[in-house]
């Protein structure tokens, strides 16, 4: 008999009841360290003051309108984030599917209302992850996500990451955009080449295409800056961001040069919960913190300190571990055995880290971890590996 809750999930048999930072507490009295962070989603950790603070203040006036009426808190955070990136506009949903969905649909109108319909198709890339719409699973192209799901939605084509020559080869005279991630978090945590996200730029202003950025999982500080694209000293035409920008409440973003902003007029697309009173409150606690002086640079430097220790222990424990790679706090570590074993090794020490594709154990920390907590991780995580290490010893031998 199916439970009342679709068992859709595959969910690990803990069930936390409160947290502080980097910190999660079970119900039964357990302490894990947090490097998943809700998938890259609790920027600021748990129980964060000035986040609780600002959602119990705006829930006990009003929570949600509709966007019938102005919001001043989205307006806010609108002109902060405005002010703060390459974007003269933002539209606010839910999620980050819904800002992907959002994206593709601006830039296809945008195509449009420049009088060339026909160009309705999107150079993506192997590996990548924008969702799970019929449309953002299209985009994706990962053929076991869009299995039984009916005809794939037609207008994705996919190329292999980090190659120039692939996406040269695939412009055609239907192409309306690429979508790119900066660092593919759920393909393995691949950072794109900093060369290859500037001759993207340049190729889309060659052909007249536009650039649209999936920064779901990279934006809001994650790597070191507000959004990852920012390292390699471009800007796109049109980016998509959720995850991390409310901190955990859900919360999702279009952000948009002007000239594609302005294709989504009236009835051309919406959303009832987006950008409500209470989630704009949370965005507007979470750019507080991000954009307090020094606080990214404080991401950069415990991201290369999280990284370094990855990479020794990765020399350490060449039987269970391949390379450390990403950016920032978005990092990984690629398996040289199955990654499960090695995350639940971890779980056994008290460190919750989450997978990732290509075999890749991934952490991403809150982004206000702490160095002690750092070298706590690398403790736990050198530990679980020393395990791992000695039951692939003892089954060589036994064999």
């Amino acid at each position: 008999m199916i439970s009342a809750l679709l068992p859709n999930y595959a969910r690990a048999d803990l069930a936390f009841e409160r947290g502080e930072g980097a910190w999660l507490w079970t119900v039964d009295g357990r302490r894990f360290l947090d490097f998943g962070s809700g998938i890259a989603t609790a920027s600021l950790g748990h129980g964060h003051p000035h986040l609780v603070k600002a959602i119990a203040e705006q829930a006990a006036k009003v929570m949600h309108t509709s966007n019938l009426y102005r919001i001043p808190q989205a307006e806010r955070l609108a002109a902060r984030l405005v002010e703060n990136t390459f974007a003269d506009s933002v539209f606010f949903c839910n999620s980050g599917a819904e800002a992907n969905e959002g994206m593709i649909k601006m830039m296809r109108r945008a195509m449009s209302d420049a009088g060339k319909p026909e160009r309705f198709r999107f150079i993506c890339f192997e590996g990548a992850f924008h969702g799970r719409t019929l449309a953002t699973l299209a985009a994706t192209g990962n053929p076991h996500y869009m299995e039984g799901f009916g005809p794939v939605v037609e207008g994705f084509d996919h190329v292999p990451f980090n190659n120039m020559n692939a996406v040269r080869a695939a412009i055609g005279p239907a192409t309306c955009g690429i979508i790119v991630e900066p660092v593919q978090g759920e393909g393995g945590v691949r950072p794109a080449d900093m060369q290859f996200l500037r001759d993207l730029r340049a190729v889309c202003d060659e052909y007249g295409i536009i650039l649209g950025m999936d920064e779901v999982q990279t934006g809001m500080g994650r790597t070191g800056k507000l959004f990852a694209h920012e390292w390699a000293g471009i800007t796109p035409d049109v980016m998509s961001s959720a995850k991390g920008i409310g901190g955990g409440f859900p919360l999702g973003a279009v952000l948009a040069k002007e000239q594609f902003a302005k294709a989504l007029v009236p009835g051309t697309h919406g959303t009832t919960y987006g950008g409500n009173p209470l989630a704009c409150a949370a965005g507007n606690a979470v750019l507080d913190v991000i954009l307090a002086p020094g606080f990214l640079e404080g991401v950069q430097r415990k991201g290369n300190k999280l990284k370094t220790e990855l990479e020794t222990i990765a020399r350490e424990f060449p039987t269970v571990f391949v390379d450390a790679r990403g950016l920032g706090l978005l990092l990984g570590m690629k398996a040289a055995v199955p990654v499960a074993q090695i995350q639940a090794a971890c779980v056994a020490e008290g460190l919750m880290a989450i997978t990732a594709g290509e075999n890749v154990l991934r952490l991403a920390p809150p982004l206000v971890v702490t160095d002690s907590e750092i070298d706590q991780a690398a403790g736990m995580l050198r530990a679980a590996a020393a395990k791992v290490a000695a039951a692939v010893a003892n089954k060589a031998a036994a064999q």
